[in-house]
């Protein structure tokens, strides 16, 4: 089957189409035929390795610490059609369309994957193509986590730092979901697509910072790691929640006694991949309240492309990989 490898860390240039050994699913495996997968700033970063001192020793020892070991095939997300299945998967039958997050496993740049039943797969909506199905996992799961850890009430003003990315687009929609007045940050050229998924105002973070402008918010989602931190808290209400999805190491260290001293929530921790949360996602796709805008798809041919487009920042919501 095709793939698209890296052998060593670097640029887009390293990722290289071959033919490699299509995969067999074991007992409890299903073989997903990929139609679609993503690009996401995890797998540039993954890619480059450009990652925080404090998570980069730990992280190179697990993936090979002079060159890819564990993983050799990037992608997270994916949505395809189920070619074969194992003897004793019981969930799952040949022909299902299905979307799923491969996680930390990656392995979506390729025409086949085998994962396990249980998963984190789930049938794809139905008013979705598989491309828009793609792109819905990992942004998803991770803006429904952070999302229901603020415990949004109808009427709460939530602000949402990096709103038109792979997280915050989905986050947007979201908070809109649990009653949400959203205030989405972001550059210019990306207001028009954040007033279509639903924010109710934008800020344009070129021109105003919203830590300055007075105001003041119950929730303040920071997706992309960009905000001022002690600013940010002093914008919150009293007892306001600041989510933070790709924390500095200092904010960490920060947040142990900013409740303390302040009355205000600080929470970052990774994203629990469940089931039951994509299925959930699947459900509100499904009842037209989530939509996932995709602003340029290209052939795995040019995924070398499709990584340098992500990195340069300018993307409006997601960058999806056709396969096949």
């Amino acid at each position: 089957m095709k793939a698209m490898i890296f052998e060593k860390y670097g640029p887009p240039d390293v990722l290289e189409l071959t033919e490699v050994e299509k995969p067999a699913p074991k007992d409890d495996e299903v073989l997903i035929r990929i139609h679609g997968t993503t690009v996401i700033m995890g797998d540039c970063e993954f890619r480059g390795f450009n990652f925080p001192l404090w998570f980069w020793l730990p992280l190179r020892l697990y993936a090979g610490l002079l060159r890819p070991k564990r993983v050799n095939i990037l992608g997270q997300e994916l949505a395809g059609q189920i070619e074969a299945i194992g003897k004793d998967v019981r969930k799952f039958k040949t022909g299902d369309k299905v979307f799923a997050a491969t996680d930390i496993g990656f392995g979506a740049y390729a025409e086949y994957k085998c994962m396990g039943e249980n998963k984190v797969i789930a049938l794809k909506p139905d008013n979705m193509t598989y491309l828009e199905a793609a792109v819905v996992p990992t942004g998803g799961l991770n803006a429904l986590h952070y999302i229901r850890r603020a415990n949004i009430k109808p009427g709460d003003k939530v602000l949402i730092v990096g709103a038109a990315g792979n997280i915050g687009s989905f986050a947007v929609q979201l908070a809109k979901h649990f009653g949400g007045y959203v205030t989405a940050v972001d550059s210019p050229d990306k207001m028009d697509m954040l007033f279509e998924i639903g924010a109710d105002q934008v800020i344009d973070y070129t021109r105003e910072d919203f830590t300055k402008n007075g105001k003041s918010y119950d929730v303040i989602f920071d997706a992309v790691g960009k905000s001022a931190y002690s600013r940010s808290v002093r914008s919150l209400k009293p007892k306001g929640c600041y989510l933070l999805a790709n924390p500095k190491f200092s904010q960490m260290i920060r947040s142990l006694w900013t409740p303390l001293v302040t009355g205000k929530k600080v929470i970052f921790q990774f994203a629990p991949y469940r089931i039951e949360d994509l299925i959930f996602l699947k459900g509100l796709i499904e009842a037209g309240e989530i939509t996932s805008p995709i602003d340029r798809s290209y052939p795995l041919e040019q995924m070398a492309e499709a990584h340098r487009y992500v990195e340069s920042g300018c993307k409006k919501g997601h960058v999806a990989i056709t396969i096949g």
